[in-house]
């Protein structure tokens, strides 16, 4: 998680998935692994364009450039080829937000540039929008959310944190990063009606991080003066405010 990694320089999924399509029909790759990332490219442009509703083998096949039999060799049944979608968008998150999946164990939680893994996270959402939406809506509504490559690791590693001397206590992992996600995923839609061009979506990248990380560090109530009014409507968090010698 060494932060520095960025996928991709378009703004919005349909001019990068459409880009990605048109190259691969010029390279119709002959080998099976580059033919089966054709295709997951071509549903990955589907499924958000449309979402999982959209995806159907045939509709794959033709916008891959690829005939129906070879899209069934890869994927025998539209639900497998949904599932298989999802990961590759949970791969392709992976590695514009956090690097290499193969370095994960090699990386110290206390060492993560929390501000580029944040900023990486928003520059990616800003440039593939819709399908980060979607991928987050799939992830949510899975029966083992843990099984996603991207949640795992992203997730996995608050809570890693959580359990650091450099956090607060007593950090809800799941609702923190739900939060910090859905974040990520909708402020694309202020960008995109505040920026015209790449200069300006990097600027509101750095915008985006930088608060989150003040909210990380600070928070956006002062204890002392919000913890009596907390007690008073029984608020749950409403313990005593920290004196200044803790």
């Amino acid at each position: 998680m060494n932060g520095k990694s960025r996928e991709g320089s378009g703004r919005g999924t349909r001019s990068e998935g459409e880009s990605r399509v048109k190259q691969a029909k010029v390279r119709r790759p002959r080998d099976r692994e580059a033919t089966r990332r054709v295709i997951l490219d071509a549903a990955s442009h589907l499924l958000a364009r449309d979402g999982p509703a959209g995806i159907s083998l045939s509709a794959v096949a033709l916008l891959a450039g690829v005939n129906r039999g070879t899209a069934y060799q890869h994927f025998e049944t539209r639900e497998r080829l949904v599932e298989e979608t999802v990961a590759h968008v949970s791969d392709r998150l992976y590695r514009a937000v956090l690097g290499d999946p193969d370095a994960a164990e090699e990386r110290r939680i206390e060492q993560v540039d929390m501000y580029a893994v944040t900023r990486n996270l928003a520059r990616f959402a800003m440039e593939n929008p819709e399908l980060c939406r979607v991928w987050l809506l799939q992830m949510l509504a899975a029966e083992d959310p843990w099984q996603d490559v991207f949640w795992r690791e992203y997730a996995g590693s608050i809570a890693r944190f959580a359990r650091t001397e450099l956090a607060q206590p007593d950090i809800d992992v799941e609702v923190f990063s739900i939060l910090n996600l859905a974040g990520h995923f909708l402020w694309p839609v202020w960008a995109r009606a505040h920026s015209t061009d790449d200069a300006e979506c990097d600027a509101l990248a750095d915008r985006f991080a930088a608060e989150m990380l003040r909210l990380s560090l600070h928070g956006t109530v002062r204890p002392d003066k919000v913890a009596p009014l907390l007690a008073t409507a029984g608020a749950p968090l409403a313990t005593e405010t920290p004196s200044n010698d803790s």
